[in-house]
C-alpha cells in the first residue's frame, strides 16, 4: 500500500534534499545501494569492514539511516553494517506502508536480505524499527542470530497522552526552545512535513516467547511514548534470557549506546 507520507510534495522534497546533504557526511566510506523488493525500492547504506559479521540497522518512525551515523562511525572497524531506510519513512525508500501485522514486512525484509546476499544477520533496531525486527524474528526463526532493541515498540503499551505531547508539542511547532544543533533542526523540520506512524500493535506473549536468540534490550525509565516498565516485565516473563538495561533519566531518545551495542554483538 502506497501512502501519502508527507503533508505536501514541497515538504517531502525539502526533507529529501536535506537528507542527501547529510548523507555526504557519512563518517566512513560507504556503498549506496537501492534494492528492488515486493513492496518498493529500498535504500541501504553499506559500510564497515568487508570481513566483519553482517549487522542490519533499522531506524524508528520519522527516521532514516542518519539515525546510525554515530553507531556506524564507532563500529565500522569490526562489523559489516547495513543501514536500511525503512519503507514508508522519510528516507530514500518507497513510501509504501502495508498494514502493521500483515506478512508484508516479513516479505520486505526477505527481499532486502536476498538483495544483500545475506542469509543470517545480527540486527540492531530502535522503536518502530524494533517492532519490525521482532515481527521478522518471530516469522523467520533462525534468520536473526543476535538482536539489540532500543526503546522497542510492540512490547510495553504506548502512552498515547504523552505521545501527543511528544510529537505535537516538541516536534510539530508548539512553543519550544529553538533547536541549537543541525541535527535538532533537521528533526524539527522532518516532523513539520512528515506524517509519522503512531500506533504499533502489541505482540502477544506467544510471539515474544519465540525470541530465543541472544537479546539485549535498552529502555529509558522516562520514556514519553512507551511503558518501559511493562516492556521489562513482559520480557522477564516471555524471554527471561534477555538482558534488559534501563537508563535512569532517559526518555525515548536515548543517549549514544554504540559502546554497549558493540560489546553485545558477536564479532
Amino acid at each position: 500500500m502506497t501512502a501519502t507520507i508527507y503533508k505536501t510534495e514541497a515538504g517531502g522534497h525539502r526533507i529529501r534534499r536535506q537528507y542527501e546533504e547529510w548523507l555526504a557526511h557519512w563518517p566512513v566510506p560507504a556503498d549506496r545501494r537501492t534494492l528492488p523488493t515486493r513492496h518498493g525500492d529500498t535504500f541501504v547504506m553499506v559500510s564497515g569492514t568487508e570481513t566483519g559479521p553482517p549487522v542490519l540497522l533499522l531506524h524508528g518512525s520519522g527516521g532514516n539511516t542518519l539515525t546510525w551515523m554515530s553507531t556506524v562511525g564507532r563500529l565500522a572497524d569490526r562489523f559489516r553494517l547495513y543501514a536500511v531506510d525503512v519503507i514508508g519513512e522519510p528516507g530514500l525508500s518507497a513510501p509504501s506502508r502495508p498494514p502493521l501485522g500483515s506478512p508484508a514486512y516479513g516479505e520486505w525484509l526477505d527481499d532486502v536480505l536476498a538483495g544483500l546476499g545475506l542469509t543470517e544477520v545480527q540486527v540492531v533496531a530502535t522503536s518502530l524499527g524494533a517492532w519490525f525486527a521482532i515481527d521478522y524474528a518471530t516469522r523467520r526463526p533462525g534468520r536473526i542470530s543476535r538482536m539489540v532493541l532500543t526503546v522497542p515498540g510492540g512490547i510495553g503499551r504506548q502512552r498515547f497522552g504523552k505521545m501527543a505531547a511528544f510529537f505535537l508539542g516538541r516536534l510539530l511547532g508548539r512553543k519550544q526552545p529553538e533547536p541549537t544543533s543541525p541535527g535538532e533542526k533537521y528533526v524539527r523540520m522532518v516532523f513539520q512535513h512528515f506524517r509519522p506512524r503512531l500506533i504499533m500493535p502489541l505482540f502477544p506473549t506467544a510471539r515474544l516467547r519465540l525470541l530465543t536468540m541472544p537479546l539485549l534490550v535498552i529502555v529509558g525509565d522516562q520514556d514519553e511514548l512507551l511503558d518501559s516498565r511493562a516492556t521489562r516485565r513482559r520480557l522477564a516473563a516471555a524471554a527471561p534470557h534477555a538482558t534488559v538495561v534501563t537508563l535512569s533519566g532517559a526518555g525515548h531518545m536515548l543517549p549514544d549506546q554504540a559502546e554497549r551495542i558493540g560489546g553485545f554483538l558477536h564479532d
